[in-house]
């Protein structure tokens, strides 16, 4: 079963530098964070920030490109994780016919921002998130949703920076 979810916000992994996406269901119950690249970051920061930049970066690019050519995305789903690597789809209507597309989840969460589409989790990557052996990102084992909550909620509003463009 699919949660709908939200982009809460990115932070920086204090251990490796590393930025985060993190991702809460709408009615703020399960988060689940997503280790990105910093291109990825900064892509989706700015769509959150609703920055225009003089030209297109490529996932505005990639948007124009779609509404060019008359593709929709429906939505994106986050829908697998296999060690340690999370897996996304994106779900797109072209000529009144459905396609998925395999994509990074940095990715189609930039993408889905740009677009306005709807963000999705399957509840048994939320699950398996919340057991995911982290030792060789961060030193630490987080091994509960509680857990992670507990972390979330104690970073501070200095944790959750702007990317420098």
């Amino acid at each position: 079963m699919l949660k709908e979810m939200k982009v809460a916000g990115i932070t920086v992994d204090p251990f490796t530098n590393t930025p985060i996406v993190i991702l809460k269901d709408m009615e703020e119950k399960d988060v689940l964070p997503i280790w990105i690249g910093l291109l990825e970051a900064s892509s989706i920061a700015t769509a959150i920030e609703n920055i225009q930049t003089p030209r297109p970066m490529t996932h505005d690019l990639l948007k124009n490109i779609l509404d060019e050519l008359g593709a929709k995305v429906i939505k994106i789903e986050v829908n697998d994780l296999k060690d340690n690597t999370y897996y996304a789809l994106l779900h797109m209507e072209v000529n009144k016919k459905r396609i998925v597309i395999d994509s990074r989840p940095s990715d189609a969460i930039a993408i889905a921002l740009r677009t306005g589409a709807s963000i999705f989790v399957d509840e048994g990557v939320i699950k398996r998130a919340a057991k995911i052996d982290l030792s060789q990102k961060s030193g630490k084992v987080v091994t509960d949703t509680n857990e992670w909550e507990d972390i979330l909620e104690n970073l501070s509003t200095d944790d959750f920076g702007k990317y420098k463009m």
